[in-house]
């Protein structure tokens, strides 16, 4: 549960404490969760307490209710720590309680989120399948109408925390004529609800610690209650208003998660001797490091802008999808430049750098990858600039007379 001590903080005093477990826990126990290939139990215990899962919930719910901003640089700073820890709670503070927020029954927000915020009731967001990754509309699997409920047949897989999570959302798609995104509901189903089935990858190049899992349905059977929002439809309306605001999250992991690489490489550098000085006063270094500094500023820049502009009201989902772009490319350049600046070190021995570039590599792919967004973008601009001569999600000065007129 969350530590009630941390209720009538303010953000800034909040976010020192999330700083200092950074520091004290969450990077100390890396060693321990890389040689057990899990997050290690005292460390779950020190999230659920310090209010990591509590994050996006409201205060009604017994969450901390941080707005946008708050929450992107919340994440900022716990995650200079590995991203395999954000994974655990990631699916609760975004995706799933997003969903349930935007479009659950009032009986469903109360019965789950508190539970969820309190580190007690851990969701996993089952969407994508073998034939639905990026085209998240073609999904297969079903929910049919059968004894006053809802029968779930078809199969999930790379579901974030999909193998010990107590609760699935899952996104099927309801009546055989329905086509299109206009044919999906969710559904809330128990993890261990007869029918299910869940099972580990037996390989993942990053995120070791925390594999996404592949999920069977067979004959699965739920009430109406089960519903996400009691009416069928309305299942991909709760998946965008979820994704996008798990976009924005994972923008400023790759920021968080590029600070330390760099923070890492920095102290090796200084520490590591040639050509009679330390590397970092060489100017080939220096030039390598100030290209990092630079990209990762403008990915910090534009993932609190965006999340000022989720804020404001309108959720900016052009903008958020050019910072979760920009971060992750951002992400993996800064990784590949540390491990080139580590030498042998960033291939041989204990440093985070080499094992953080395989995490970051993922980023690039989650919540919907790279070419996938610059296409999307891309499409948006040539419309919207045929329309109007705008650029989407662009906040334009109202024009007014000009200077000096």
């Amino acid at each position: 549960m969350i530590d009630p001590d941390l209720f009538p903080l303010g953000f800034e005093e909040y976010l020192k404490r999330v700083a200092t477990l950074t520091d004290e826990v969450l990077i100390p126990a890396e060693p321990q969760m890389v040689a057990h290939g899990a997050v290690p139990d005292h460390v779950m215990r020190a999230l659920a307490r310090g209010g990591l899962f509590a994050v996006s919930i409201p205060r009604r719910y017994g969450g901390l209710e941080w707005n946008m901003v708050e929450q992107v640089r919340l994440t900022m700073e716990f995650t200079r720590a590995s991203c395999v820890y954000r994974s655990r709670f990631s699916t609760v503070i975004g995706l799933c309680a997003q969903a349930i927020l935007a479009h659950g029954t009032e009986e469903q927000r109360a019965g789950l989120l508190p539970r969820m915020a309190a580190g007690e009731h851990v969701t996993a967001f089952a969407l994508t399948e073998p034939e639905a990754g990026s085209d998240a509309a073609s999904l297969t699997t079903t929910a049919r109408r059968a004894d006053g409920g809802w029968v779930l047949d078809g199969g999930k897989r790379y579901i974030t925390n999909g193998h010990w999570a107590d609760e699935l959302l899952v996104f099927a798609r309801t009546g055989e004529a329905a086509e299109g995104a206009g044919g999906i509901s969710a559904f809330l189903v128990p993890r261990q609800h007869p029918g299910v089935t869940t099972r580990l990858p037996t390989r993942m190049n990053g995120h070791a610690e925390a594999p996404v899992a592949e999920i069977e349905l067979d004959g699965v059977r739920v009430g109406d209650d089960a519903l996400l929002g009691g009416s069928p439809g309305e299942g991909f309306a709760a998946a965008l208003h979820g994704i996008n605001h798990a976009r924005l999250h994972v923008a400023a992991t790759c920021v968080g998660q590029a600070t330390r690489m760099l923070e890492e490489a920095g102290r090796h550098l200084r520490q590591r001797q040639q050509f009679g000085a330390p590397l970092d006063e060489l100017g080939a270094v220096q030039a390598e490091l100030g290209a990092c500094f630079a990209d990762l500023e403008a990915g910090r820049a534009l993932a609190v802008e965006a999340a000022r502009a989720y804020d404001a009201g309108a959720v900016p989902r052009h903008r958020i999808a050019a910072a979760k772009l920009f971060c992750s490319e951002m992400a993996g350049r800064v990784a590949d430049r540390c491990v080139q600046l580590l030498g042998g070190a960033g291939i041989v021995g204990d440093s985070p750098v080499p094992r953080m570039w395989r995490d970051v590599r993922a980023l690039r792919i989650y919540e919907g990858s790279s070419p996938v967004h610059e296409r999307n973008l891309g499409r948006a601009v040539a419309r919207q600039v045929a329309r109007d001569g705008t650029l989407p999600d662009t906040f334009r000065v109202t024009r007014g007379p000009a200077v000096g007129a």
